[in-house]
Order: structure tokens, then C-alpha cells, then sequence
């Protein structure tokens, strides 16, 4: 039976690093923990067991990682303001339904591969789950363009191509807000180069009903710059405007829950003879999504803090 003091120093064990006590590996197991505290001093006998139930009942997990991207903040006040916003909207999707204002959540699905398992599957029986053959053959990419609803959670409109071309993106959008041309819409999307594009901003010119000079691409006015073109698309008491997730935080556009459903439900452990395969897949997903899956995300997130 360890004493209190003892499981106090092996837990401090497991929270430091095996290469400060000599050790030339990346993380602790239980056996080594407990070869650690032996050498130590500290007992002179444990078992590796006791040591795993005793991490287990503090829920310190040594073995386990996961990776975490620090948002490159340069201007904190901003950035909370932005977080806020987009909480905001989400949080306020029916009042601005009642005001004929859609809120949109889109962005691109890249390489989308068309592969096909060389041998037939062996399907699921008793006594043994399905097995997939390991080997496989391409066929090609396509890039998906969604766009979601996030008062209903459907998809909308959604775009399947070769490319993600700044024209393609725009026609996207342009077919989008063709679905209710007498709405107003907020668009919630990331910050890629295409989202802030010429293209893009002359189409929001146009449905907001701007006759002023847009300038021109690199030289002046509107157009002249990214940051130019995003002060314009995200302008608000708009027809139309963009509100943008803060860099590093696309985690906040809700069309990426949506991909990982898309995934993890169409895509996964399915072989695709051809690209038409695919793209077949990827609309009667969407299709049985929206008439059978399809309901609004709960959101949560209010705009604090996340430790890591």
C-alpha cells in the first residue's frame, strides 16, 4: 500500500520529462514510472498496475498528446472582438431569421480523393468485424464547396469540382444567394486569399447596390489590397457581408463539424471505382443528410479562453 507522500512523488514523476531523468524516450509507460520511483529511492517496491490505477484515478495520462495550434494573436482586444461576434451571430440566428437575414457557413473541402481498394471488402460476420483491403488505386481529387445553414443545419448549395478557383468560389456564392435573392445574408467563412478576392468583392458591388469606384487591383482604392478588399466585404448593414473567423480559429465556422460528419458517415472505408463515383456520393450524402440527418448545431462556445 503506497503512502500518501509516496503517490505524491511518483505522480511527480509523470508530470516531468523521462529525458531529465536520463531517459531517451518521448513519454512514461507505468513500468517505467514504477522502475523510476524504485530508483529513487522513493519505494522500494511497485508494481506497474499500481502505478497505471493510480494515474487513472487523477486522469494524468502520460502516454497520450494531442496536437495544439497557438492562434498568432497580435492585437488581443481584436481578437476577442472577432471571437465574440461570431458567437454572437450564432447565437442570434432566429432573431435574424425574423429580420429575413441567413446565416451561412462555408468553406472548401480540398483533396478529396477518389480511391479504390484493390480486392473486394469481406463483410462484417460473427465472431470478426469487416475487413478492407490495405492496398489501393487512385482516381483523382475533387474539392467540395458547401454551404450551411446554420439556423436548419442543411446544406444549401454546395459546389464539386477539379478546382477552387477565385471564379469558382464566386459563383458559388453568387448561386447561393440566388436560393433567396431578397434576403439579407452573413456569410461565415476563414480567411484564405480566395475568400478575399476581386472577384468577390465586384459581386458584393453589385447585389449591395455600390456605385462608387472600386479602384484597381494593387494600385488603389477597394481593390487595391487584402486588407482593403476584407474593410469592404465585411461591411455591416449590408445585403451581403462576410464575417470572417480569426486566423488559426476555422474551428469556429461550423461547416467544419459538418465535414467531419461528411467524412467520417460518406467518405470513410468507401472505394470509388471512378471520380463520377464520387461526386455520385458526395450529392446522395447531402441529399440524405438534409432530409434525414440535418438539425442545428448547439453552440456552446461563448468566446472564452481555451487552455491547452
Amino acid at each position: 500500500m503506497l503512502r500518501v507522500f509516496g503517490q505524491a512523488l511518483i505522480i511527480k514523476i509523470a508530470l516531468e520529462k523521462p529525458e531529465d531523468s536520463q531517459r531517451p524516450v518521448s513519454y512514461w509507460t507505468a513500468r517505467e514510472i514504477s522502475q523510476e520511483a524504485i530508483k529513487r529511492s522513493i519505494v522500494d517496491y511497485v508494481s506497474k498496475s499500481t502505478v497505471s490505477n493510480l494515474l487513472r484515478k487523477i486522469d494524468i495520462r502520460p502516454h497520450k498528446s494531442r496536437y495544439w495550434l497557438n492562434p498568432k494573436i497580435h492585437d488581443e482586444a481584436t481578437f476577442r472582438k472577432e471571437i465574440k461576434e461570431i458567437c454572437d451571430i450564432y447565437g442570434d440566428v432566429e432573431k435574424l431569421k425574423k429580420e429575413n437575414t441567413l446565416v451561412v457557413s462555408i468553406d472548401e473541402k480540398t483533396g478529396m480523393q477518389a480511391t479504390q481498394r484493390i480486392a473486394p471488402d469481406k463483410p462484417v460476420k460473427k465472431g470478426s468485424v469487416a475487413k478492407l483491403e490495405f492496398e489501393y488505386k487512385r482516381h483523382g481529387t475533387q474539392c467540395l464547396i458547401p454551404s450551411f445553414d446554420v439556423l436548419t443545419g442543411k446544406i444549401l448549395n454546395y459546389h464539386i469540382g477539379f478546382t477552387r478557383t477565385e471564379n469558382v468560389f464566386v459563383e458559388h456564392i453568387k448561386n447561393t444567394i440566388n436560393i433567396s435573392p431578397e434576403s439579407k445574408w452573413i456569410l461565415v467563412m476563414d480567411q484564405l486569399n480566395t475568400h478575399k478576392s476581386e472577384g468577390l468583392v465586384r459581386l458584393f458591388a453589385e447585389i449591395n447596390g455600390y456605385k462608387g469606384d472600386l479602384g484597381k487591383k494593387r494600385k488603389s482604392g477597394i481593390l487595391e489590397n487584402q486588407k482593403t478588399r476584407t474593410k469592404f466585404l465585411t461591411k455591416k448593414n449590408q445585403k451581403i457581408r462576410i464575417q470572417f473567423t480569426p486566423k488559426h480559429c476555422s474551428w469556429m465556422n461550423q461547416i467544419e463539424i459538418w465535414f467531419g460528419i461528411f467524412h467520417r458517415k460518406a467518405l470513410n472505408r468507401k472505394s470509388f471505382k471512378s471520380i463520377k463515383e464520387l461526386v455520385q456520393r458526395t450529392g446522395d450524402f447531402i441529399e440524405y443528410y438534409n432530409n434525414t440527418m440535418a438539425k442545428p448545431f448547439k453552440w456552446t462556445y461563448k468566446g472564452k479562453p481555451l487552455m491547452c
